[in-house]
């Protein structure tokens, strides 16, 4: 029994050794600092302040008015008079519209056909061909969502006038058959910062943590190249020991940070935050072990200080996509689905802005949640595999 408790005893001393050791190689690392501290602290602001204002305004459009009549010209105003789009001139013809497109001083052009007004007033269906400059997505969802409340509204306006001019007819008759209205959960101002910035918050702590653990393991590697295959810096102690010493040290280091970015960074830019802190909170920490012990798989593949950098950008665009919010995963062929769902951030991303934006409760993501204690403990086992092979 005193064997027992004596080696319980020397292997939490162990794993506080190790605690203390990785604490001061963090420390005092430079560039392990600048991953672990300054990039958490200023990315998210720097993101943030790229994506403000969160909507394209003012997007310029010139047209090109076949039938140059009254009913042309309001339609033209109403175009203008909105907040995404902005009427350069009229041209001539398209030829003088495609050239003015190709020299990016506009974006869209409107076509109104000859035979617009006659339609409109003969209570016809009229067919106006917007041409859009696809460069860049963001500028055809701002033409798309403003042509629709222009198409809207104008199909209310002549409904108003078929009624006015059916008299006693028109009793009992309703003029909208459908009133549609759009709630944007998660994402009230429909900006892009709003639905991006959630997401991007969880793949940078899984990121720099990486990044951070993935540089730590080619530095020890470069001190055992130069001391005959010794790490001198290193403490001997049982491999599960060592990689939660290691790990502890990470995830106190990241508390703080963690705490500031996925609480205090929306409510200072505005961003969508309507969950509960608890239940996000709660869910941030298997995201954190799941990073830190994913990060400690991955310095099996660094072979020194420099290559972390190519770990990290050959995988951090993946990881993005991976998530799921440059397209929808269900939408993903099997295999990549299947990748995804070993990194941490893909759940992460799903659980949290589902808690942050759509205030889910933590039971409410319930799979994410039970997937990261998963990856918790695959990478765990993996890490305490490896580091014992190691030595």
């Amino acid at each position: 029994m005193k064997k027992v408790v004596k080696y319980i005893i020397s292997w939490f001393i162990s794993l506080f050794r190790v605690w203390r050791r990785e604490f001061y190689l963090v420390t005092h690392d430079a560039g392990v600092m600048l991953f672990f501290v300054a990039l958490p602290l200023f990315y998210p602001v720097a993101y943030t302040l790229i994506y403000n204002p969160e909507l394209v305004e003012e997007v310029p459009f010139c047209v090109v008015d076949d039938s140059r009549s009254p009913q042309s010209r309001e339609l033209v105003r109403m175009a203008d008079a909105t907040q995404s789009m902005r009427l350069i001139g009229y041209a001539s013809d398209m030829n003088e519209a495609r050239r003015w497109m190709n020299e990016k001083a506009c974006y869209g052009i409107m076509l109104i056909p000859s035979d617009y007004s006659e339609k409109i007033e003969t209570h016809r269906q009229a067919v106006v061909p917007f041409y859009y400059e696809m460069s860049l997505l963001m500028r055809y969802r701002t033409f798309m969502s403003a042509l629709t409340d222009i198409q809207m509204a104008v199909g209310a306006e002549e409904r108003q006038r078929l009624v006015a001019e059916a008299g006693d007819a028109a009793v009992g008759l309703d003029v909208t058959a459908i009133d549609s209205q759009a709630f944007f959960l998660g994402d009230v101002t429909q900006g892009f910062a709003s639905f991006v910035i959630p997401g991007i918050l969880i793949l940078i702590i899984q990121q720099s943590m990486i990044l951070g653990i993935a540089m730590l393991g080619g530095t020890s590697r470069d001190r055992r190249r130069l001391n005959g295959g010794v790490d001198p810096l290193a403490i001997e102690a049982p491999a599960v020991a060592t990689v939660i010493g290691k790990v502890l040290c990470y995830i106190l280091i990241y508390a703080p940070l963690t705490l500031y970015m996925l609480h205090y960074v929306p409510l200072i830019f505005g961003l969508p935050h309507s969950g509960c802190a608890i239940d996000y909170l709660l869910f941030i920490v298997p995201l954190l072990l799941a990073s830190a012990f994913m990060g400690m798989v991955m310095q099996a593949f660094v072979s020194e200080r420099e290559s972390s950098l190519l770990v990290v950008v050959f995988t951090s665009l993946i990881f993005l996509f991976l998530s799921g919010l440059t397209w929808p995963r269900y939408a993903m062929d099997f295999p990549w689905r299947e990748l995804g769902d070993i990194i941490p951030a893909t759940w992460g991303v799903e659980g949290f802005v589902n808690i942050n934006s759509n205030s889910a409760t933590l039971s409410q993501v319930q799979i994410p949640y039970t997937m990261l204690w998963r990856l918790t403990a695959i990478y765990f086992l993996l890490a305490c595999l490896l580091w014992k092979r190691k030595k």
